[in-house]
Parts: structure tokens; sequence; C-alpha cells
């Protein structure tokens, strides 16, 4: 599983990790709890925080986009999860809002080298702190993430 967020906050750019402040407890509960804790690898649509802690900027995003793809490339995931409008908004290439998207199981395929996964979008971990009703939601999509990556009985 690869889960890209949309850039480090205030914590995670001072230790150089993605998703290690409250909102990244928050995820690593979820992850653990859908028993996705093991098989995930986690980054982010930019790789410094921006600014006055804004949203990343489309080309913020495109200037970090061939590493994203990069990872997505070398790490042949069997799905992609796309925490918050930031990063679904880049990776899939839409102006839709998160609101619209999450839920929706899309594909992301790369021009080169053949690679393509499952992506689904959700609320990022720092909304739902600030919207606890929208928790619910977020949890249902975790569980459907889980659910296509449970091996299949054969």
């Amino acid at each position: 599983l690869l889960i890209i967020g949309e850039g480090p906050g205030a914590e995670e750019d001072e230790q150089g990790l993605p998703f290690v402040g409250k909102a990244g407890k928050l995820l690593d509960r979820m992850l653990a709890e859908a028993g996705l804790a093991e098989r995930a690898f986690i980054t982010n649509t930019v790789f410094w925080r921006p600014p006055g802690n804004r949203t990343p900027s489309p080309a913020e995003q495109a200037a970090c986009a061939p590493f994203v793809e990069r990872a997505f490339f070398l790490l042949k995931p069997k799905a992609v999860l796309l925490l918050g409008a930031a990063a679904a908004k880049s990776v899939l290439s839409t102006d839709e809002g998160i609101m619209r998207l999450r839920g929706h199981w899309k594909d992301w395929r790369l021009a080169e080298g053949n690679v393509s996964a499952p992506v689904l979008a959700t609320f990022h971990p720092a909304f739902l702190l600030r919207t606890p009703m929208a928790k619910k939601a977020a949890w249902a999509d975790m569980l459907s993430v889980a659910a296509r990556l449970a091996p299949s009985a054969d």
C-alpha cells in the first residue's frame, strides 16, 4: 500500500518523516486497526513544508511529481491511498474536490513502465481531527483498502 499525503507539517518537517504529528498518530491507529500498518509506505506530494503551512501549489507538486511517480514505479503497490484534496487532485490530475472523490476507486497508470494500481482518495487525518463526524467515512475507506488488499480465496 502506497499512501500519499499533501506535505509535511511542522513536526514532520522537523523530524524529516511523514505523518509523525497528531494526524500521523491517528493514521497509525487506523492502519493498525485495519491490519495495514506493516504493509504501508507513506510519502507526500511535496517534501518540504510550504511557507505558512499552506496547501502545496500545483507548481510545487509538479516539481516533486517525478519523485512520487518513481516511488510508485519502484514499489508497484497493490493499491494507493490518497490523503486529502491536495494529494488527490495532484495524483489524479483533477480539479474535483475531496467530497466528490473520496470513496470512489480510480486507476493510476504511469505513462512509462506499464505500472498501474487502484487508487482511493479519502479525508486527510488532520481534517478528521478537526471534523470527527467524517471519521466514519474515512474508516469505511480504510476498510475498503484492506478488503482490496486481502488475499483472495482461490
